[in-house]
């Protein structure tokens, strides 16, 4: 199924669950995504200014639409706590018709 409603799964990690329950909260009312779900917590390791780190994180998925994209990346950039935050963005190429009309009628109300 072809996605004409532009719809978006962005992901990002947060350092603690009150980081990801207030930045989702800030997403939804400022009608950025229309879903956020925080996921149980993970163990990340990655190379930081030459060190291997590791960090137990909080992952997000965000539901947007291209159309929000860039005020969500804003958004999550002014709240989030890391320096480099990741978000990176996902294109979503199908799924249930229903659901990713609901997506685009939550963020255009």
């Amino acid at each position: 199924m072809s996605n004409p409603e532009n719809i978006l799964l962005v992901l990002t990690n947060v350092p603690d669950t009150e980081t990801a329950s207030l930045l989702a909260e800030t997403l939804i009312t400022q009608k950025l995504a229309a879903c956020v779900n925080i996921l149980s917590p993970c163990q990340s390791i990655y190379i930081w200014e030459g060190n291997v780190e590791r960090a137990n994180e909080i992952p997000m998925l965000i539901k947007t639409t291209q159309l929000q994209y860039d005020a969500l990346q804003a958004a999550i950039i002014k709240a989030h706590p890391y320096e480099l935050p990741e978000i990176i963005s996902i294109n979503v190429d199908g799924g249930l018709h229903q659901y990713l009309q609901w997506v685009t009628t939550q963020l255009s109300a």
